[in-house]
Order: structure tokens, then C-alpha cells, then sequence
């Protein structure tokens, strides 16, 4: 009876193939259905070659930038985001219509229930988590936890996705997931192909990393994306105030990009910060540090989330900025098995 019991649970812990989805469809309208709108094939794969899968994709860029993409005219573009516009609605909603389409946002369990309900049931998708605090307080271990959690299924707090880690420290361990996947009873070798993993080397090839991810995520359930950490080459590519502007601006339109992707496939995205330190901090805080990034990222981060070490190996995570969710602190432990609840 157990034996049948644990083949089922391992049945149930096999990621849901593309076609078995129902309501995923739902989420987005592909690009290709454009062509049955009177546009030319050759246009939308113009469109699919700049980094474009969905009309809900496209209806995110402005006309100045369709118009950039090399064989697209003013004309076309208008014609392209007409035809788009009658496939998707992108006009007002009723509050009470709001409140359904938040009904599609699953939220990924981090391993720690203190954690999870500090966050209101775990990292949430259509939203942007940030994590930011100094080194060695468990941000990149949170970040190989949701690989591993996200693959779960929804009735166990899981996204039932798949995960794209983009790192830019050279911080991901593939031999760390393994444990953690054994602590959730899940096969590591099928955990680790769900996992699609690139290295950024410049703020360039981290933003292109991006845009590429739309055709992954077009074709396959995709439920988390890992930037770890999202501002690290930002602060080695641009260096001193004069190219401060340049590197907020650019950052800005990565941080756009990222937003589009957690609205446009339904996605969490998980993104750790670094901090700096804050001369102006005050004298009564013993500690003054800052999250780096300035005003550009504050804004661009749905929820903030603030870790610093406790003693031994347990952290503590301070809500530091969110619509949603009340400024309370959880303490969470980080154990070979990945993030879970502290042990007194």
C-alpha cells in the first residue's frame, strides 16, 4: 500500500507537459495569430526574430521601437499593433475583473513556512521579488531552493514550471540542487533538466539573455526567473558619476523587461541585490548600509525583502517595501536541504 502511495506521489512530482495545460492558454496569445489577422508571415517573424512571441508582448513595446526593427515601416508597425489590439484587450477593467485575473498568480513555497507567511504564501508570479542584503545571508540559497520548489506541484505550494537562472557572479552551484531535491522527495537528474542556466558576463549580454528568454517561455511552462544578481555588472561595466546617468537608464530598461516578463508569462521573477554602504546613514544606525541600484531599482521591485545574518546559520527577512504585505521579519535557516524553518 506505501510502495503504491510513493509511485503515485512520484507520478504527481513529474512537471505537466505543455499540452496537458488548459487554462495556460489563457495567459497569452501567440504571435502567430496575427497572420490569420491579414498580417504578412514575413512581418511576424520579424517580430519573433526581435525577441516578440505574444501579442501581449508586443502591445509592451511603443511604436519607436517596432519601427527600429529592421524591416518594419511605420505603416506596417500600425497595421501590426491594430491587428494586435483586436486580439488582446488592453483597455480599461473593472476592479471586480482586476480581482479574477489576480486570481491566476500562484504562489512558490521558499522552504520555510515562517518564511511563506511572512510573504503571504511564498515568492508570488506577476511580480518582481528583490532581495538584497551583504554577502553570505542566504539570498543565493533562497534562489536554489525556488529551483527546486518551483518545479513542484501547486497542491504541494509549488509553481509546476520550469526555472532560468541568469548569473552574473558565477554563484550557481548545480551540485547544491541536489540535496535540495532529495529533501522534497523529487528526482535530482529531472530537476536539473528542468533548469535552463546562462552566465552573464556584461550588461549587454545580461539584457540579451532576456530577451531570448521569450522564446523559451513562449513554447514551454516556465514559472520562475533567477537574476542573481541583477545589478552586479551594471556597477563593473559603468564606472564613476559621469556614467551614472548612462547606467541608471540602462538599467532601468532591463529592470522594464523583467516586469514584462513576470506580466506576459505569468512568471515570478526572483531578482538578489548588493548593497552599499550609506555614509549618511545617520549615527544611530549601527550598521547604515543601502540597497544599491538608487531610485531606478526602489521602484522597478514589486516587493523588497531585506536579509541580514542571525546567529549561527539562521537569517532573518525583513519585508522592506510591498503593496500588499505588512513590515514584519521572519527567521529562516539555511540547512543542506536548502532554506527552512529556523530550529530553536
Amino acid at each position: 500500500m506505501i510502495a503504491t502511495l510513493k509511485a503515485e506521489e512520484a507520478s504527481q512530482l513529474q512537471l505537466v507537459e505543455r499540452e496537458d495545460i488548459d487554462d495556460e492558454e489563457d495567459l497569452f496569445e501567440a504571435i502567430d495569430k496575427l497572420i490569420s489577422a491579414g498580417i504578412n508571415a514575413g512581418d511576424v517573424k520579424k517580430l519573433q526574430d526581435a525577441g516578440i512571441y505574444t501579442c501581449n508582448g508586443l502591445m509592451m513595446h511603443t511604436k519607436k521601437h517596432l519601427t527600429g526593427i529592421k524591416g518594419l515601416s511605420e505603416a506596417k508597425v500600425d497595421k501590426i499593433c491594430e491587428a494586435a489590439e483586436k486580439i488582446v484587450n488592453y483597455g480599461y477593467i473593472t476592479g471586480s475583473d482586476a480581482l479574477l485575473k489576480r486570481k491566476s498568480v500562484i504562489r512558490i513555497t521558499t522552504g520555510s513556512q515562517a518564511l511563506d507567511e511572512l510573504l503571504g504564501g511564498g515568492i508570488e508570479t506577476l511580480a518582481i521579488t528583490e532581495a538584497f542584503g551583504e554577502f553570505r545571508c542566504g539570498k543565493t540559497q533562497l534562489a536554489h531552493t525556488l529551483c527546486v520548489s518551483t518545479q513542484l506541484p501547486t497542491n504541494m505550494r509549488g509553481g509546476n514550471g520550469k526555472v532560468a537562472y541568469i548569473d552574473t557572479e558565477g554563484t550557481f552551484r548545480p551540485d547544491r540542487i541536489i540535496p535540495i531535491a532529495e529533501r522534497f522527495g523529487m528526482d535530482p537528474g529531472a530537476v536539473l533538466d528542468n533548469i535552463v542556466y546562462a552566465r552573464a558576463y556584461t550588461y549587454e549580454h545580461q539584457y540579451n539573455l532576456l530577451l531570448g528568454l521569450a522564446a523559451k517561455m513562449s513554447e514551454e511552462p516556465f514559472r520562475l526567473l533567477i537574476v542573481d544578481s541583477v545589478i552586479a555588472l551594471f556597477r563593473v561595466d559603468f564606472t564613476g558619476r559621469g556614467e551614472l546617468a548612462e547606467r541608471q537608464q540602462k538599467l532601468a530598461q532591463m529592470l522594464s523587461r523583467l516586469t514584462k516578463i513576470a506580466e506576459e508569462f505569468n512568471v515570478a521573477v526572483y531578482m538578489t541585490n548588493q548593497v552599499i554602504a550609506d555614509p549618511g546613514g545617520g549615527v544611530f544606525i549601527s550598521d547604515p548600509k543601502k540597497p544599491a541600484g538608487g531610485h531606478v531599482l526602489a521602484h522597478a521591485a514589486t516587493i523588497r525583502l531585506m536579509f541580514r545574518k542571525g546567529k549561527g546559520e539562521q537569517r532573518v527577512c525583513k519585508v522592506f517595501d510591498a503593496p500588499n504585505l505588512p513590515e514584519a521579519e521572519a527567521v529562516f535557516q539555511i540547512t543542506p536541504g536548502g532554506i527552512a524553518d529556523a530550529k530553536d
